[in-house]
C-alpha cells in the first residue's frame, strides 16, 4: 500500500499539471508532445479529431483524475493488458476500482483485528500492486512525456566527476519532474549566469539524483551524480551548493551531513518536511518564479564553499530508450514493431529479456549484485531493461555505451547490431517501470511468442531493494505474468 500511494500520488500530480496546463494556469509548462498526447486520449477513448490539444489535453487529466478517486468500475489503463491478462485479473476478482479507494481499504484490512486470512490478503496486495503499475505509474509516466516529451537516445555522463570545481553545482534529487523541468531553463537564463558570474562561479552545473534525475537525464541529458547510496558522499565532496529535494528515498541523515559542509538541502514538495532544512514549496502556477530563487539561493551560496575533493571518476552513456523509440527502430515511424524482436527470439539467437530494477541497499555492496547481474545475463543472450538506481549503476559502470556490445553475447550483439539499440535500454525512472508493461504487452499482441505476457520468456530483477515502492513494482510484475526475483545480493 505504501509503494502504491508514492508511486500514484506522484501520477496524481503530474496529471493536475496537466489539468493546470491545459486550463493555462501554468505558464511555465506546454504540450511537448502532441502525437502522445492523442494516442493516449484515444486509448482512454476521448475524442481528439478537430479539437485542440488544450481541449483533448483538458478531457484527458480530468478523466485521469477519475482514476484515483472512482469508487466502482476499472482502472483506466486495464484495457491496454492483453485480453487473455484482463480475464485472469477479473476472473480472480483483483482489478482495483479506483487508485485511492484500494490502498485506503488496504490500510484499513491490514489495521489491528481486521483482515486474518493470508490467502485474502495476497489477493489484495495483487489487486493494490496493479494500482501502481497499470494506473499511477502508468498514467504519470504518459503524462510527463505528453508535458515533457517522448525520450529519445540521449549522450550524459554520471558519477561525482560530473561536479564542476568552478561552478556552481545544484543536486535535483527526488522523484517528481515538474520543479526540475523549470530548473533545467532557469540555469540556463543569461540573467542568472551573470548572477552566478558575479559571485566569482563560471557557470551553474545541474546535476541529477534519483529518479528526478533520471527525468532529467531522459529528456536533456543533465549528467547523473549518482544513485540512492551516493547522496551523502555527493555532499561529502564538499562542492555541492544546493541539494534540492522533492520527496522519496531522501535519506535522513542528509540534513545532518550538510551541516558539516556549506551545502544548502532545500526541499519543496508540501509531502516532505526536513528538520534544518530550507523549505521553499513549489507550485506549477509559480514554476518559473520559485526555480528562479531557489538557483539564486544556490548562487548566493557559491562563496561559501570551502576545501573541495571532486573524484575524477565519470562515466559516459546514452539514455533515453522509451518503448515509442524501441518500437520506432525496429521498423520506422509508419511501420512500429515489436516483429523484429519477437523474430529474434523465435530463432534462438536471444533467450528473452529481463527488467533489472529497484533501489541501493545499505546491506550490501553498493551496486555490486546489479552490476554482476547485468553482465551475467548479456553474456548469455538475454537483453536487459533497466530503470531507476540500477540504470544510474550501470551507468557509472560503462553498461549504458555501444561499447558495452563486446560484452553481449553473439546472438545479443548480432540482434542490436541490426536494430541499433545496446543491449542494456535505459528506460527511465522508478515510475518508468510502466514502459516495461507496455513494451512486454506489445511483445504479446505482436504474436509469435504467445498471446499473453506470461507466455514470454522475461522477469523483473530488483538485486538491492529497500523501498516499499520496489514491493509495489515486484508483484505487479506478478500480476502482469512475468517471473520476479528479489534479493541483497546473494
Amino acid at each position: 500500500a505504501a509503494g502504491a500511494a508514492a508511486h500514484s500520488d506522484h501520477g496524481r500530480n503530474v496529471a493536475l499539471a496537466l489539468r493546470a496546463v491545459a486550463k493555462g494556469e501554468a505558464p511555465a509548462y506546454q504540450i511537448k508532445d502532441e502525437r502522445k498526447l492523442r494516442r493516449v486520449a484515444r486509448d482512454l477513448g476521448i475524442k481528439e479529431e478537430g479539437r485542440s490539444n488544450q481541449e483533448v489535453a483538458l478531457e484527458l487529466a480530468e478523466k485521469a483524475l477519475e482514476d484515483w478517486g472512482r469508487q466502482e468500475g476499472e482502472l483506466l489503463n486495464i484495457r491496454r493488458a492483453p485480453p487473455k491478462r484482463q480475464e485472469i485479473w477479473r476472473k480472480l476478482g483483483i482489478v482495483p476500482r479506483g487508485i485511492d479507494r484500494e490502498i485506503a481499504e488496504a490500510m484499513h484490512r491490514t489495521g489491528m483485528g481486521t483482515d486474518q486470512d493470508a490467502d485474502h490478503l495476497l489477493d489484495l496486495a495483487l489487486k493494490v500492486s496493479l494500482v501502481d503499475g497499470w494506473g499511477g505509474s502508468m498514467l504519470s509516466t504518459d503524462i510527463s512525456d505528453i508535458l515533457f516529451g517522448t525520450p529519445m537516445p540521449i549522450a550524459s555522463k554520471s558519477n561525482l566527476g560530473a561536479l564542476k570545481e568552478d561552478e556552481v553545482n545544484i543536486i535535483v534529487h527526488g522523484h517528481e519532474p515538474t520543479l526540475a523541468e523549470v530548473i533545467v531553463d532557469v540555469v540556463k537564463d543569461p540573467e542568472i549566469l551573470a548572477y552566478a558570474k558575479s559571485k566569482g562561479a563560471k557557470g551553474i552545473n545541474l546535476l541529477g539524483m534519483c529518479c528526478s534525475g533520471n527525468e532529467l537525464l531522459m529528456r536533456h541529458g543533465v549528467p547523473m551524480a549518482g544513485n540512492f547510496l551516493q547522496q551523502e558522499l555527493v555532499l561529502a565532496t564538499g562542492a555541492v551548493e544546493a541539494f534540492v529535494a522533492d520527496y522519496q528515498c531522501i535519506m535522513e541523515g542528509t540534513q545532518t551531513a550538510s551541516q558539516k559542509l556549506h551545502t544548502k538541502v532545500i526541499t519543496t514538495s508540501p509531502k516532505c518536511k526536513i528538520t534544518g532544512a530550507t523549505h521553499i514549496e513549489f507550485e506549477e502556477s509559480h514554476a518559473i518564479e520559485i526555480a528562479k530563487k531557489i538557483v539564486r539561493l544556490a548562487i548566493d551560496n557559491y562563496p561559501n564553499r570551502g576545501r573541495t575533493n571532486i573524484p575524477d571518476i565519470s562515466s559516459p552513456m546514452v539514455a533515453g530508450f522509451s518503448h515509442e523509440y524501441i518500437s520506432y527502430m525496429q521498423g520506422g515511424r509508419f511501420r512500429e514493431s515489436f516483429r523484429p524482436f519477437n523474430d529474434a527470439i523465435i530463432q534462438g539467437r536471444i533467450r528473452g529479456a529481463v527488467g533489472v530494477v529497484g533501489c541501493n541497499n545499505a546491506q550490501t555492496v553498493h551496486d555490486e549484485a546489479h552490476i554482476n547481474i547485468v553482465k551475467e545475463l548479456i553474456k548469455n543472450d538475454i537483453a536487459v531493461v533497466t530503470t531507476g538506481c540500477n540504470a544510474v549503476a550501470c551507468a557509472k559502470y560503462g553498461l549504458l555505451t555501444p561499447e558495452v556490445m563486446d560484452m553481449a553475447g553473439p546472438g545479443l550483439r548480432e540482434v542490436c547490431m541490426a536494430i541499433g539499440i545496446p543491449p542494456v535500454l535505459h528506460l527511465g525512472s522508478c515510475v518508468d517501470n510502466s514502459r516495461i508493461l507496455t513494451i512486454l504487452t506489445q511483445m504479446a499482441m505482436e504474436g509469435g511468442l504467445g498471446d499473453d505476457i506470461s507466455d514470454l520468456p522475461v522477469a523483473g530483477i530488483a538485486p538491492e531493494w529497500m523501498h516499499e515502492k520496489a514491493l509495489a513494482i515486484g508483484v505487479y510484475f506478478v500480476d502482469t505474468g512475468f517471473y520476479p526475483n528479489f534479493g541483497l545480493g546473494a
